[in-house]
């Protein structure tokens, strides 16, 4: 089956910061949690994807074509959406639409944009100045929906919208990729919302990528305890992931094959894992 998404040995320097090398494989059909910590890459690897940026090294091949080989018409068949909406706030929502009809021609599909807007209930009487954060968002997902897209990429779409519409959000990307030659790639610090959406979770963190594993595969690897000191000394240091001291004993992420079976341990959500992974005492 060919990937949506390969990146092999993509590197790239940026003052201090340096992403990579990094090798990322993504399947079609499926909806991928790009995850980390701010300032670890996440933005950076999708604006490399859209040739936003350059790649000092390695290769970037999206729907089974190097960027560097793609037509105007191929880029039609990617689609993306930001944290802000990047249009001039004079626009109203007929001006968007004479707009990208003609920017995407034949590929524009009006009934669908029609479809979005009513959905979303977005004012026709407004221009975008006068919208909020959330309808331009919504905006946002009507646009790259409606010039049938097959790689949607989306950096940070969902911050700081309520959860209803982020609810809504989740729901049409879920209906998006009923079709198995549609793709999603999410970066998002609202980890409980890749949770729901997800089917793999990638995390990256200052510049390298940890894992990329099925979400459910992810949370049942690991559990959380506390335990005494004393206890701790008798866990193999391997299966201990992270640990946090309070004063009731020590917190610790550990990895279930490798400890006893009698273990009592707590499930564990995409966010523990993160953020024991990149705060907890080793």
């Amino acid at each position: 089956m060919q990937n949506a998404i390969e990146l092999r040995g993509l590197k790239k320097r940026l003052g201090s910061f340096e992403l990579g090398p990094l090798n990322l494989s993504i399947p079609k059909g499926c909806i991928v949690g790009y995850i980390g910590e701010n300032g670890a890459g996440k933005s950076t690897t999708i604006k490399l994807m859209l040739g936003l940026m350059k790649p000092d090294q390695g290769e970037i091949k999206l729907l089974g074509k190097s960027i560097q080989d793609m037509t105007p018409e191929m880029k039609k068949d990617i689609a993306y959406v930001f944290d802000d909406l990047y249009l001039p706030e004079s626009m109203d929502l007929e001006s968007v639409l004479h707009f990208h009809r003609n920017f995407y021609g034949s590929a524009w599909q009006d009934k669908t944009f029609s479809e979005l807007n009513a959905r979303f209930q977005l004012p026709n009487n407004k221009s975008i100045k006068h919208f909020s954060r959330g309808m331009k968002m919504q905006l946002g997902l009507a646009l790259a929906l409606s010039h049938g897209a097959k790689l949607l990429l989306l950096d940070e779409a969902t911050s700081g919208l309520d959860p209803v519409i982020r609810d809504d959000v989740l729901d049409l990307l879920l209906e998006y990729i009923q079709d198995e030659n549609h793709t999603v790639f999410v970066s998002s610090h609202i980890l409980s919302d890749l949770e729901k959406a997800a089917d793999y979770i990638a995390f990256i963190h200052k510049g390298q990528l940890l894992f990329m594993e099925t979400k459910d595969d992810l949370v049942n690897q690991y559990g959380i305890t506390t335990l005494s000191r004393e206890q701790l000394e008798e866990i193999d240091d391997k299966a201990i992931v992270g640990k946090r001291t309070h004063q009731f004993g020590v917190e610790v992420l550990l990895k279930k094959e490798l400890i006893p079976n009698d273990f009592e341990l707590e499930k564990v959500s995409v966010e523990d894992i993160m953020v024991y992974m990149i705060k907890g005492e080793r």
